[in-house]
């Protein structure tokens, strides 16, 4: 006789507030900054393999911090999946983090876990500079991201500042440059123009269709673009010589403090870490896999072939208020 598999409600609320927000009784609850489409299967996935239900808050990953934040002790959050770490470091320096088990850390370098264990890395992604190849030649790029302050750079340029990997790039350049060489950027890029977008995604459909020429944006966007149609004319151009354009940036996944499922939250991530899922983002998301022995997709940069700027992940979140802050008066954002 067929054994009959119990059926697995998950719950799923796309969220672009902070309102409040709760599973229901045995249910484990994920606040989510990745969004829907891209990390529903391995919710389902993992729901199925281990008979636990599921509910799941969606938003950028900025609105869940300080939906979190906000909540406090009051929190139904088990689990925190954040698209940056500058936002993770916020909620660590608010306390809201509590430390994981050693096998899920050591499962990832040591670079990409938290200071005392409270967050673990699940992919990286490489900030580049897209261009479009019909456009501009690559021999015509600039070898810095500085460069493009310059007036000939004037309104070509698509950035996302409200963008969580575009804050915490900038966290980066105030940690290897200096507040006041950041702002000069900043501020450079607000006075010539620099058209605005809402996030990656955008940036790069611009650069396709030829609206700009050129767009700050993390690798794997255009390489999902790319395999979906090929004859796109964007291109990832990555800085060299260490330049903080092409910084590596880590999307993360943590336990909350106040979870009454700490060991479930746990799984959860060991699950996120396993050989499967982490293949999942390679072969999907074209994100690097930050577990030993997983392959990254074929297509991208070799990682061991880049020169990284020298940027400590774990104190990106220490500037996450300025950072916002400065993007600000800077006037890329309207007060």
């Amino acid at each position: 006789m067929k054994r009959i598999i119990p059926l697995i409600v998950v719950l799923t609320l796309l969220s672009t507030g902070c309102g409040a927000f709760g599973g229901g009784d045995g249910e484990l609850v994920i606040y989510s900054g990745r969004t829907r489409e891209l990390i529903d299967p391995l919710l389902m996935r993992f729901s199925e393999e281990t008979n636990t239900p599921i509910a799941v808050k969606y938003g950028t990953t900025q609105e869940l911090a300080i939906t979190l934040a906000e909540e406090g002790d009051r929190s139904p959050a088990d689990v925190f999946i954040s698209q940056a770490p500058g936002a993770t470091g916020f909620l660590l320096s608010q306390g809201m983090l509590a430390p994981l088990p050693a096998e899920e850390l050591g499962a990832v370098p040591e670079r990409f876990r938290g200071p005392d264990g409270e967050w673990v890395g699940l992919t990286a992604r490489l900030r580049v500079l897209v261009y479009n190849s019909e456009l501009v030649a690559e021999s015509d790029l600039p070898r810095s991201v500085f460069d493009l302050a310059a007036p000939e750079y004037a309104g070509r340029v698509g950035i996302a500042p409200t963008n969580a990997s575009f804050q915490d790039f900038v966290t980066a350049m105030r940690q290897v440059e200096g507040d006041e060489r950041t702002m000069q950027w900043l501020r450079a890029m607000a006075v010539q123009g620099s058209p605005t977008y809402a996030n990656n995604n955008a940036i790069v459909e611009a650069v396709s269709r030829g609206e700009i020429p050129l767009g700050l944006v993390n690798h794997y966007y255009n390489e999902r673009f790319l395999a979906e149609d090929p004859s796109l004319p964007s291109r990832n151009y990555v800085f060299p010589d260490g330049d903080i354009g092409s910084v590596l940036l880590e999307t993360t996944a943590s336990v909350l403090r106040t979870s009454d499922q700490p060991e479930a939250a746990a799984r959860f991530i060991e699950f996120l870490l396993s050989e499967g899922a982490q293949r999942y983002f390679a072969d999907e998301t074209f994100e690097y896999p930050l577990v030993e022995g997983v392959p990254p997709a074929t297509d991208i940069p070799d990682l061991g072939e880049i020169q990284l700027p020298n940027v400590d992940l774990g104190q990106l979140g220490e500037g996450y208020e300025r950072t916002t802050q400065m993007i600000r008066e800077s006037g890329l954002v309207a007060a």
